[in-house]
């Protein structure tokens, strides 16, 4: 870790003394856990479960996940017991730690797009990785020569584009992926958990967002420009341009920062 995060780092815990709550917003896939071809076997990094779960039992801070997955695979992946509450679909979908779900309504016509959209990749995906979310049709190519990613990419592209530049739909680039979707973000998913959360605090609690890819960016913007206490951490194993305060790789660096938090919110 470069002296400059360290220094941040440091900063930023010793702002939890006289503060009785605190907000850890976490992104998945890449940040909690190594990325997988099969997404169903990205299980989180050794030893982050137990971190979590010690940081949840001290009861001082409110712990919440913000991911592009479904929220339910998240939950069942991380396995917190009790679990926390998980915003799904990039924010479109919310998991509360009851197991009460909403999900943000799509109009009508949104929905027949990518409804045609589907259909014609369920038909051929090129070589790609079709997934169908309920608000989202997604192409993955991890896994496939950067000859193959390209192609796959170029013909997503010609699909994607046109609809993306004419409704209600947007275009999500992501690290081997694109994703033709309609909703919130996750910079929307933090204001409203903020919003929720500091209701009726009269100060801001520290507050900190980790994440790795591009659609994390917005997420980091919205903490960045909290006026209390706030840090917002790039998560990957390679630095990239980011707006994040401070760059960890995980595991190692990242199993830091949580015992770090651990520390600082102990009573």
């Amino acid at each position: 870790m470069i002296p400059e995060a360290a220094e941040k780092l440091e900063a930023f815990f010793k702002s939890f003394t006289g503060s009785e709550h605190a907000l850890l917003l976490l992104d998945y896939d890449g940040t909690l856990a190594p990325f997988r071809v099969d997404r169903f076997k990205a299980r989180p990094w050794a030893g982050i479960r137990e971190l979590l779960s010690r940081i949840e039992a001290q009861r001082r801070t409110r712990i919440r996940i913000v991911s592009g997955r479904p929220a339910a695979e998240v939950a069942g992946l991380l396995g917190l017991d009790p679990p926390v509450e998980t915003w799904g679909l990039h924010g479109v979908e919310k998991l509360h730690s009851d197991g009460r779900r909403e999900v943000e309504s799509l109009a009508a016509e949104t929905q027949a797009r990518l409804d045609q959209v589907r259909g014609q990749l369920r038909r051929d995906s090129f070589g790609g990785l079709f997934e169908d979310k309920p608000n989202a049709v997604v192409m993955h190519w991890r896994g496939t020569s950067p000859r193959k990613a390209a192609e796959i990419e170029e013909r997503t592209r010609a699909i994607f584009e046109p609809l993306a530049n004419s409704s209600e739909l947007s275009l999500l680039k992501f690290e081997a992926g694109l994703e033709l979707r309609a909703g919130r973000d996750k910079g929307d998913a933090v204001r409203a958990i903020l919003e929720d959360a500091f209701r009726d605090d009269a100060i801001r609690a520290p507050v900190a967002f980790l994440g790795d890819d591009i659609t994390d960016e917005s997420a980091f913007r919205v903490v960045n420009e909290l006026e209390g206490p706030h840090l917002s951490a790039l998560v990957r194993r390679e630095r990239r341009e980011s707006a994040a305060d401070v760059w960890l790789r995980p595991p190692r660096e990242l199993r830091g920062f949580l015992q770090g938090w651990l520390e600082a919110a102990a009573p």
